[in-house]
């Protein structure tokens, strides 16, 4: 039997909403998998870019894992899982205690673990046990010590590679993501990188090159734009084997590509809290989707969740960064009408395609690091302040001292990278250490709290408006109040009513 059915004969009408398991005539689908394409593209290859990790690659991963995906969840939630920015605090973190590639993708891959775990507990045992672990008020914290323990490294690593270009870049990002409306405004962060490419090069061609200081203190002179490895890579391949051996965390001689995992205690530390943003975002999309869709996909949470983990685990192990689901994708949904999963299946074909071209893996890793500053310096506080959004949209009041008191602490040691050494070689610090103390003590917190207090703290459930990060015409964007999309994800609240 086949998957899709063809909708109306294949013709769309004005109004019309094509089904997950629907789809138009080939050609049409086809074309809105490319759309599907362009949406995904940017962040899926600049966030493995910034975790020191292969894009080719990681767009090929993403392609595998979307076909995966869309088998497990039986082609009932349409969705691109791409590159996800919940990890990069994490890459960064595992660099600079000497870890490599093979640590990352190692410490990443029991994220995928236990995203998998996760999504059992939520498939047999419904929702409401996860969030009663992680009320909105400590998922908020955790989402914004992520996020903003990344500013030292747009301070120390990118910004200074290129100030003047960094600067105008992160000027086109803001102009572009409030300025622009409908699909553009999705993009704008690879509008952006392009736009700053492009800038840089002629930079180049006017100015000529610029001074570089490299981590270990050496200072050169490099033009912005180096397509020397461009020139020597091949058409068709597959990505390179990451050279172990020869790899230094900054150096742009890196050949950084498949390699199995590499898996130690202390890294894996690092990277576990971000599961906490991952069940976020996941329950994010598939509210989103099932407000647009109209299908009740409660039952698919869990579901939707453990294939996300698993996929993860797929790409962790293949030297690829892990995936999730993409809000980007959503507005292309929004405004096009058309869900069926089709498009996503052209999507990921195209995407596995694009993996097997070495040039075009090399032209993406030339990006300036001037352009990659101007960019995290946005969106690293766009992260952070994705944790304010769920407090605000969740009532969270930090007037009561069980929500005040412990997350305060968290944050401060999160975004401060205060580390607690255990003697030896093992230490906990940063994202690990914020994110325990922010759990722990909240719970001790409540445990000891006065029945009055802990009453009165007790606020809203997880609402969840519709992912995504730019506003458009169709769909709200981050920090956007959206009552319409607005669910509880307590199982008593499943029908959706406020």
């Amino acid at each position: 039997m086949a998957i899709w059915q063809l909708h109306n004969h294949g013709v769309l009408e004005p109004g019309a909403v094509v089904a997950p398991k629907e789809r138009l005539s080939w050609g049409k689908t086809i074309g809105l998998g490319a759309q599907h394409v362009v949406a995904m593209f940017g962040a899926t290859f600049v966030f493995p870019l910034l975790m020191g990790l292969n894009p080719q690659l990681a767009v090929m991963m993403s392609g595998v894992a979307t076909l995966i995906f869309l088998f497990l969840v039986k082609h009932r939630v349409p969705s691109y899982l791409g590159s996800s920015a919940s990890f990069v605090g994490v890459a960064t973190a595992i660099y600079a205690q000497g870890g490599r590639p093979d640590h990352v993708s190692g410490a990443m891959f029991w994220c995928g673990v236990l995203l998998v775990a996760a999504g059992l507990i939520i498939h047999y045992l419904g929702s409401g046990v996860i969030h009663r672990a992680l009320p909105p008020v400590v998922t908020g914290a955790v989402v914004m010590l992520i996020g903003f323990n990344l500013a030292p490294v747009v301070a120390a690593t990118y910004w200074p590679q290129d100030q003047w270009m960094a600067t105008i870049v992160m000027v086109v990002v803001i102009l572009l993501s409030v300025g622009l409306r409908g699909f553009p405004g999705r993009i704008a962060i690879f509008l952006s990188l392009i736009i700053g490419y492009l800038l840089s090069w002629l930079a180049d061609v006017a100015l000529g090159p610029i001074t570089r200081v490299a981590a270990d203190g050496t200072v050169t002179e490099a033009l912005r734009v180096d397509w020397t490895k461009v020139h020597e890579a091949a058409w068709i391949g597959f990505p390179p084997v990451t050279d172990l051996a020869n790899w230094t965390f900054g150096s742009p001689d890196n050949v950084v590509g498949f390699h199995l995992p590499n898996f130690n205690l202390g890294f894996a530390l690092i990277a576990i809290p971000v599961v906490i943003a991952l069940i976020a975002e996941n329950t994010g999309h598939v509210k989103a989707v099932a407000e647009m869709t109209g299908d009740d996909l409660d039952p698919y949470m869990g579901r939707a969740i453990g294939a996300d983990g698993l996929t993860s685990m797929i790409s962790t192990f293949a030297g690829a960064g892990p995936t999730t689901t993409y809000a980007e994708n959503i507005g292309v949904m929004a405004s096009t009408r058309v869900y069926s999963t089709a498009a996503y299946v052209v999507a990921a074909l195209v995407a596995i395609a694009f993996g097997f071209s070495p040039k075009f893996g090399a032209v993406i890793s030339a990006t300036p690091g001037g352009v990659l500053g101007g960019i995290t310096v946005v969106l690293y506080g766009m992260i952070g302040l994705l944790g304010a959004k769920i407090w605000k949209e969740n009532k969270v009041d930090f007037g009561n001292p069980i929500n005040l008191v412990p997350i305060a602490a968290g944050i401060i040691i999160g975004v401060g990278n205060v580390s607690l050494d255990f003697g030896g070689e093992f230490s906990l610090g940063g994202i690990a250490l914020g994110t325990i103390v922010t759990i722990v003590m909240y719970h001790v917190a409540r445990a000891i709290a006065p029945a009055e207090m802990v009453a009165a703290a007790e606020g809203a459930t997880i609402i969840v408006d519709a992912p995504g990060a730019y506003q458009t015409d169709e769909i709200p964007a981050v920090g956007v109040s959206a009552p319409s999309r607005r669910h509880r994800t307590r199982p008593e609240d499943s029908d959706g009513s406020e």
